[in-house]
């Protein structure tokens, strides 16, 4: 049997990115590049995921290099972490391993003008009130419920479809990635079954490593982009980490049954049965990216309604309204996504429209990008991170370095350091809850398991990972922000 882990060459080009040279394997149109600090290096490599990014560059149409953020561990198809852009014009495709199964899986970051000294006295309260009111759990089902044509109406226009019913105000919108509405968003192309599966999920949290949860402002690292927030050390904030829920999985899982045999009908030849893929322009390329883009929206429009039903709860423990209580959106950014962007080229340099894969890896568009609202273009798009339950999460802006090297990408989290066995069988006679109250975090969970598989150790220290994405130029730090309450599946 052979060792586990990855064994190929393995280059160092600087002190955050190492190479995966395309002469490791027949087939690689590119290089693999991997971002990582030597202290983690050795980690990545005891996993199979850097085998993944070597496959990646089998991809045809792939430019530049099969990419990794330091958060990269095993995944279906593409590791989580991996990101690649393909060329439609040059026979690049589209593969669903590359988005995941959990289609726009983000990130929203809430702000309010608590700190925690108002907090801490309601605390257990705010925190049960949060697990009592928003449904958690898997395949659970919520308060907010739509009808087949009403769901169709949702997939096509994202969270503007919720300003109508109000749920959703302006601002909310204009502080979404892409305005929460991806153009060509095909309901169609959906299933019978994930509309089933969907109808009553948007507003739902789901399990897994979605949390909803109440933070601190630790620390701030840049006061100038931390003001322009409205940020301030002590502030109480609200991250939400969710996504499309049994819909999005659904058109995934579709995809994949239909995409059986197609590779080889276009001649691809793949590594990876789970790298399936289609050319962008075929048939199945374009069924694939109506549904996945229909999927996107729901998931905005899942976690606009996990934020208007926290802001209630809010206003319900602290007697204001969650306009009194500052309760804004600071930004929400997908994680599972693909997206058709202008990005220049390598060396060369030549501005190329491409199919950007975010498999678990974040946009960090840099000052001055167009995409960005207006508010934040002086300091670049607002970038979320969140690490474990018991540690932290960072609040980062964009930079010019990742749209020289990763087609303006950074990390997503902290990324698994065990897999969800491993952390039950770790866990065993222990209560996580209790070490979480130890270290300052009241959390609520369906089961014992929840947390069990989510506990702090089974993951890297994300202080470590951002710290590789600040120094290579992808993005830098803001603030870091420390959990006090959190509610999970």
């Amino acid at each position: 049997m052979p060792k586990p882990g990855f064994h190929g060459p393995l280059i160092r080009v600087n002190e955050c990115c190492w190479r995966i040279p395309k002469s490791y394997k027949p087939g690689m149109r590119v290089d693999g590049l991997i971002y990582s600090s030597e202290e983690m290096i050795q980690q990545l490599v005891a996993d199979q995921a850097p085998e993944q990014v070597a496959n990646v560059a089998f991809l045809p149409g792939i430019q530049h290099a099969s990419l990794a953020m330091p958060d990269l561990h095993w995944g279906y198809g593409f590791s989580i972490g991996g990101v690649c852009a393909t060329d439609p014009s040059d026979g690049g495709v589209i593969s669903p391993g590359g988005v995941g199964y959990d289609i726009n899986c983000g990130v929203r970051l809430v702000r309010s003008n608590l700190f925690f000294k108002d907090v801490e006295p309601h605390r257990k309260r705010l925190v049960d009130q949060l697990f009592r009111d928003v449904p958690t759990g898997v395949g659970r089902g919520g308060k907010f419920k739509f009808t087949p044509k009403e769901l169709r109406r949702l997939m096509v226009e994202g969270p503007r479809f919720l300003l109508g019913r109000g749920l959703a105000v302006e601002r909310d919108i204009e502080y979404t990635e892409a305005e929460g509405c991806l153009e060509g968003a095909d309901p169609d192309n959906v299933s019978d079954r994930a509309v089933e599966r969907g109808k009553d999920q948007c507003g739902t949290l789901g399990s897994g490593n979605h949390f909803m949860e109440v933070q601190v402002v630790d620390d701030v690292f840049d006061e100038d982009a931390a003001g322009v927030m409205g940020l301030q050390k002590d502030m109480i904030c609200v991250m939400i980490h969710s996504g499309s829920r049994g819909l999005g999985y659904q058109v995934c899982d579709d995809a994949l049954l239909m995409l059986r045999g197609v590779p080889e009908r276009y001649g691809i030849e793949l590594p990876d049965r789970q790298l399936a893929c289609a050319p962008v322009h075929s048939t199945e390329g374009q069924h694939y990216l109506g549904a996945m883009r229909a999927a996107a929206n729901y998931a905005w429009c899942n976690r606009q309604l996990l934020m208007w039903q926290a802001r209630e709860v809010f206003a319900s423990v602290f007697d204001r309204t969650w306009q009194e209580l500052q309760m804004d959106l600071i930004y929400d950014v997908a994680h599972n996504i693909a997206k058709f962007e202008e990005h220049a080229i390598g060396d060369t340099g030549e501005i190329k429209k491409v199919w950007v894969h975010r498999k678990g890896a974040t946009r960090a568009f840099p000052p001055g990008h167009p995409e960005i609202p207006p508010l934040y273009r002086g300091i670049g798009q607002p970038v979320l991170i969140p690490g474990d339950m018991g540690r932290a999460s960072w609040v980062l802006v964009g930079q010019a370095g990742s749209m020289e090297q990763t087609f303006g990408t950074t990390c997503h989290g902290a990324g698994r350091a065990m897999s969800r066995t491993a952390a039950v069988k770790h866990a065993q006679g222990r209560r996580i809850d209790h070490e979480l109250a130890a270290r300052g975090v009241i959390a609520r969970s369906q089961s014992w398991k929840g947390l069990a598989e989510e506990q702090p150790a089974a993951y890297k220290d994300v202080d470590l990972v951002v710290e590789v994405v600040h120094r290579a130029g992808l993005s830098k730090k803001v603030a870091r922000m420390r959990p006090i309450g959190v509610i999970k599946g």
